[in-house]
């Protein structure tokens, strides 16, 4: 299961909107690649396409969060959060698996 933060709900929502998706029939794809300082990274994009066999679907409120099945392994229990403090906004992964983050918090290890 992956989460979303009331606050990443709405800024996720806004920007779909705002590129153009349809929140009621597209995605947020959420992966993790290597590289990064710490070896693993995430990345979030918006989508258009579900790959019934290799994906996982999680139905957040109006949130529709795509997961490849090798990604979920390493995101099971994240929370996606968006912080729009004075130090910079962006979304962040709260991922209970990593057992070490970056000072950016883009990128861990296991």
């Amino acid at each position: 299961m992956i989460k979303v933060s009331e606050n990443a709900k709405k800024k996720v929502i806004e920007l779909m909107q705002e590129d153009g998706y349809d929140t009621s029939k597209d995605y947020v794809r959420v992966a993790v690649k290597s590289g990064g300082c710490s070896g693993l990274s995430y990345d979030l994009k918006f989508d258009t396409d579900f790959a019934e066999e290799t994906d996982k679907l999680f139905e957040v409120d109006d949130v529709r969060i795509v997961v490849d099945k090798k990604s979920f392994l390493y995101l099971v229990g994240t929370t996606l959060e968006y912080s729009g403090g004075l130090n910079g906004s962006g979304f962040v992964f709260n991922n209970p698996n990593a057992n070490r983050t970056c000072g950016c918090g883009e990128s861990f290890s296991l």
